[in-house]
């Protein structure tokens, strides 16, 4: 991990990284995108092996303490977008909603996010405000033509590179497999780079449909509720991209759910230490050891020699 941090209002480059995403998305090979919903997570599922990320909105809101309903601004979403990108050296592709409004939103939110380093924006067919796919039954699409118009507006506004997702929320809304198709058909005449299809179901048979009657482009899905499904089956479809799109944070919640009820119970820490990721290991996520290479660098030797060492900072931080 070599951007462990950034400095002021540094623009990152985005072509290496959006062009992997792209590649990625073409790939032959089935390709998997691990949540991450800040630069930590970001940073575990670079390590854990992924090669390209899913900046969540739900996961995004739900670490900022707010609903996954367009509660957090786009501002917020796009501040953190640029830690998960600063975080790793792998490529983003950010859960953009419905593009906090019109055409001239999406945009914008678009524009702002390449220019964080961003390497795309997956953008759903619903209004604004929307809510989660999961809750409720109340999901109005957009109208196909003004849908199509946010598409082309982000595709004309930001770079060749950038990689751009057309969600269809069609079966989400109880709308069935018809409309899903004709939506994708229109969506791609907008230009953008893949079409994700979403379902709610436990079974992942209209997928598996949807995929056999359409492949004009690579095809994104997100088995949330399908989970049991192998991904030797999504192989065989033909699918390009499964995004496993919240389980970092719920997995957080988990972790901390327990080991807090541990330490409440217990009124100490001793039973939970081999529990819990080890100093050495949160240190070495963030980049600790860059710093300690550029204090070699750039601070007087004598300066450097009076900085605690490495080991001593974990006795610091154990106290």
């Amino acid at each position: 991990m070599s951007k462990a941090i950034s400095f002021g209002a540094e623009v990152l480059p985005v072509t290496v990284s959006s062009t992997t995403l792209r590649e990625l998305l073409l790939s032959k090979e089935l390709t998997f995108l691990m949540e991450a919903h800040d630069g930590l997570s970001a940073a575990i599922a670079e390590r854990a092996g992924f090669r390209g990320l899913w900046a969540s909105g739900l996961s995004i809101a739900s670490a900022l303490g707010y609903r996954d309903a367009n509660e957090a601004s786009w501002t917020q979403v796009v501040d953190v977008v640029e830690r998960i990108v600063d975080a790793t050296d792998i490529p983003v592709l950010v859960d953009g909603d419905s593009g906090f409004g019109n055409f001239n939103n999406a945009r914008l939110v678009a524009r702002k996010l390449e220019q964080r380093g961003a390497s795309g924006m997956c953008l759903e067919d619903k209004g604004f405000p929307k809510l989660n796919s999961f809750v409720g039954d109340r999901h109005p699409l957009a109208d196909i033509d003004e849908f199509c118009g946010r598409l082309k507006a982000v595709k004309d506004t930001t770079g060749p590179d950038f990689v751009v997702v057309a969600r269809i929320e069609a079966l989400i809304a109880g709308h069935g497999l018809d409309e899903a198709l004709v939506r994708a058909e229109a969506y791609a005449e907008a230009g953008p780079d893949a079409i994700l299809i979403h379902s709610g179901k436990a079974v992942a048979d209209e997928i598996l449909t949807f995929a056999q009657e359409w492949s004009k482009l690579p095809i994104v899905i997100v088995p949330t509720k399908y989970y049991k499904t192998p991904a030797s089956v999504f192989r065989d479809a033909g699918i390009s991209t499964v995004i496993w799109a919240n389980h970092s944070m719920r997995a957080a919640i988990a972790g901390m759910r327990d080991i807090c009820g541990r330490i409440w119970s217990e009124e100490s820490i001793a039973g939970i230490e081999d529990h819990v990721a080890g100093l050495d290991e949160l240190f070495s996520l963030i980049g600790y050891h860059e710093l300690a290479q550029a204090e070699e660098q750039y601070l007087p030797k004598r300066t450097a020699e009076r900085r605690p060492s490495d080991s001593d900072q974990v006795q610091k931080f154990d106290n």
